[in-house]
């Protein structure tokens, strides 16, 4: 039996048009990157959500010096809990953004006070996730326009970065070094790779075929690289598109399917299933409104709703306002 979402808040309207990507911090409180591509005029920042449930505007994210905006989705912390973000300028695909993503490493303080960005990587096409183990970031591409595939379909990467790196000039071809691994997305309808990225607790790296609704294991060396890759989870009637994605303490994952206004669970035997799923809907009672990104939180999934994409094979047909965050029940 499917669960049913219900409304874990609502976001100040002032801060937040666009949520996306979320951690949790030192003192347990959920952190949300808000890119807010749904307001132009609105630049990206990072919420902090207490446990009671209160929000606040964390920091703005350091704009671009050429585009004087923020637009970042993917975050993590390190050990040091500085966080990273991926800071998609080109996600709208205009064309005087495009290849100006950046992967930023920002140290804020708690008050919010910005101590010292660095810039990791620049010149990306479209950098999406990101997640951290060891001395490395992992960070998904979604697109590598530049590199043409004979099948003609969409290119996309993983890239691998040491954590003490930065201005990396990525070049959004297949001779850049920093390149883990590639994904060909088949899906014509909906040309869009990898995305969703989240590690197990044995330290192997899984990744989401946006398009094709798959989802890869990649099994790392001691150093980080590659050693194995092979699909894990893939069933067309109950994962249409693979966002975010996070696993429990018991191995199994859940995924944001952005196309169909669900949340579906990954067991360790790769068995899939949806576990939520919402029609189209504004979100204000607590429907999966376009969920963007999942994460465990307090004993329940916290959804981020991006709610912006529409077209052919999308729940979604608006935007709406406020933002909201929903939660699914997993007891």
């Amino acid at each position: 039996m499917m669960k049913t979402s219900k409304l874990f808040m609502t976001l100040p309207e002032a801060y937040a048009c666009t949520p996306d990507g979320m951690e949790i911090d030192r003192y347990g409180n959920l952190i949300l990157s808000c890119p807010n591509y749904a307001d132009e005029h609105m630049s990206g920042c990072v919420l902090r959500i207490t446990k009671d449930r209160r929000v606040e505007k964390w920091f703005d994210v350091p704009v671009h010096p050429e585009t004087g905006v923020a637009r970042n989705m993917g975050i993590a912390f390190d050990s040091n809990w500085n966080i990273y973000l991926c800071d998609n300028q080109g996600w709208s695909e205009r064309p005087e953004l495009l290849y100006k993503g950046r992967v930023l490493k920002c140290e804020v303080d708690d008050a919010g006070n910005i101590k010292k960005t660095t810039v990791i990587a620049d010149h990306m096409e479209h950098p999406n996730g990101i997640r951290i183990r060891g001395e490395y970031m992992y960070v998904t591409q979604s697109y590598l326009h530049p590199v043409k595939d004979p099948s003609g379909k969409l290119v996309s990467c993983v890239y691998r970065f040491r954590l003490d790196e930065h201005d990396i000039d990525i070049t959004n071809t297949l001779e850049d070094p920093h390149i883990l691994t590639t994904f060909i997305t088949q899906n014509p309808e909906t040309q869009y790779g990898a995305d969703g990225i989240a590690f197990d607790s044995a330290g192997n790296l899984y990744v989401g075929n946006f398009g094709d609704g798959e989802v890869w294991k990649l099994v790392l060396n001691q150093d980080g690289s590659l050693k194995e890759k092979s699909l894990f989870a893939k069933n067309p009637e109950e994962l249409k598109s693979t966002d975010g994605m996070v696993f429990d303490e018991n191995g199994n994952l859940y995924i944001a399917d952005f196309c169909a206004n669900a949340i579906v669970k990954v067991t360790k035997d790769g068995y899939v299933s949806r576990l939520a799923q919402s029609p189209d809907c504004d979100g204000l009672d607590g429907g999966l409104d376009q969920p963007g990104e999942p994460i465990i939180y307090d004993g329940k999934i916290v959804a981020s709703c991006f709610d912006l994409v529409t077209g052919p094979g999308k729940v979604n047909t608006a935007h709406e306002m406020p933002a909201t965050l929903a939660e699914v029940d997993i007891s």
